[in-house]
C-alpha cells in the first residue's frame, strides 16, 4: 500500500495561481520525475498540490493509481464482428486508490501532500509498456479526487504517467536484410509487363529493432526507365483484436520520412534513417486479447505516379 502522507503536509501561506476576484481551489499533481517514465518494481512518488485563497472545507481527497488496455475496432470490422464488439471491454491492468486527507479543513495558500505508490501488481496481470495506438492503446495515469458538501463541487485532476518494460534479457541478434527491388519481385500486380523497368537494390541493418536506436541502411537505384518523384520510409502499426469469435487485423501508418527528392542520381547509396517516435511504438506485443506489430515500406513514387513498395515486418525490443 502506498504511504499514508498525511503527517507530512507542507505548506505555503499566501502563494498560489492567480485567478480574477475570489481564486477557486485548484488541484495539480506533481510527478518527480520531470520525463514521469517508471518501471515495474519502480516507486512512482510526488506531490498533490492544493492552491486556494481562503481555507477549503472537503469530505477527504483520495488518489488512484489507474493502467488499463482499451481496445476497439475499425468501421471495417464492426459488422463482421457482432459478438465480438460487444466483448472488447478495456482490460484493467492495475487500480490502486488511496486516501491522502481524511475529511476537514484545507488552510489558505498552498498546501502539497507527498505521495508514494510501488508499481507492483498481482500477480495474474502483466505491466505492458505504454502504447497510444488506433485500435488499441495502452495508459497509466494518476488521479486527484477532492470531495466536497453538496454545494461545492468535487474537484478532480488527472495526469499520465509512462511504463516503460525492462529491458528483455539475452542477446538479441541482429537481422540484416538484403533486398532487390524489380517489376518481378513486386506481389499484387496485375499488368506486370506493363510496368517500367526498374532495379534498386539496398539492404537495411536489421529487422530486429533496439526501441531507443533508429532504423538504419541504404539502398540505390541502378536503373529506372521512368524519372523518380520521391523515395520514402513509412513505419506503418498492426494492430490486431479478438477472441474466439474472430481476429480484427488493422495497419494504419505512424509516420512518412521522405529520404530523397527527385531523380536521384543511379547508383548512388542512399543512407536509410528512421528514428521510432515515442508512445507510438512500444516493443512487439502477442498477447490472448490483442497484438502490436510494426513494419516498414520502402516506397518510390516514379514520376507517372506509379508507387512502387517494398514491406518489411519489424520486431521492436528495448534493452
Amino acid at each position: 500500500m502506498p504511504k499514508k502522507p498525511s503527517s507530512a503536509l507542507r505548506h505555503h501561506r499566501g502563494g498560489g495561481g492567480g485567478g480574477e476576484g475570489e481564486m477557486a481551489t485548484v488541484l495539480d499533481i506533481k510527478i518527480k520525475r520531470a520525463n514521469k517514465v517508471y518501471r515495474e518494481g519502480e516507486v512512482l512518488s510526488g506531490v498533490v498540490v492544493v492552491t486556494s485563497k481562503d481555507a477549503v472545507q472537503h469530505q477527504g481527497i483520495w488518489l488512484t493509481m489507474e493502467g488499463s488496455v482499451s481496445l476497439q475496432l475499425s468501421a471495417k470490422s464492426v459488422g463482421v464482428f457482432e459478438a465480438f464488439y460487444n466483448s472488447v471491454k478495456p482490460i484493467q491492468i492495475i487500480s490502486n486508490t488511496v486516501e491522502m486527507v481524511k475529511p476537514g479543513k484545507m488552510p489558505g495558500g498552498k498546501t502539497e501532500i507527498p505521495f508514494e505508490f510501488p508499481l507492483v501488481i498481482k500477480s495474474n496481470k502483466v505491466l505492458y509498456e505504454t502504447y497510444h495506438g488506433v485500435f488499441v492503446n495502452i495508459q497509466y495515469t494518476l488521479r486527484c479526487d477532492m470531495k466536497r458538501s453538496l454545494l461545492a463541487k468535487d474537484l478532480s485532476k488527472s495526469c499520465e504517467f509512462i511504463i516503460h518494460l525492462q529491458p528483455q534479457k539475452g542477446k538479441q541478434t541482429p537481422s540484416p536484410v538484403d533486398f532487390t527491388i524489380t517489376p518481378e519481385t513486386l506481389q499484387n500486380v496485375k499488368e506486370r509487363a506493363a510496368l517500367p523497368r526498374f532495379l534498386i537494390r539496398g539492404h537495411l541493418d536489421s529487422t530486429n529493432c533496439v526501441i531507443t536506436q533508429p532504423l538504419t541502411g541504404e539502398l540505390q537505384v541502378d536503373t529506372s526507365e521512368v524519372a523518380i518523384k520521391s523515395i520514402e520510409l513509412q513505419l506503418v502499426r498492426v494492430e490486431t483484436c479478438g477472441c474466439a469469435e474472430g481476429y480484427a487485423r488493422d495497419a494504419t501508418e505512424i509516420q512518412n520520412i521522405q529520404i530523397a527528392e527527385g531523380d536521384v542520381c543511379r547508383g548512388l547509396p542512399i543512407p536509410i534513417y528512421m528514428v521510432f517516435p515515442r508512445l507510438f511504438t512500444c516493443p512487439t506485443l502477442e498477447t490472448t486479447n490483442f497484438k502490436i506489430e510494426f513494419e516498414v515500406n520502402i516506397v518510390l513514387v516514379l514520376q507517372d505516379d506509379h508507387l512502387i513498395t517494398e514491406n518489411f515486418p519489424l520486431k521492436l525490443y528495448r534493452i
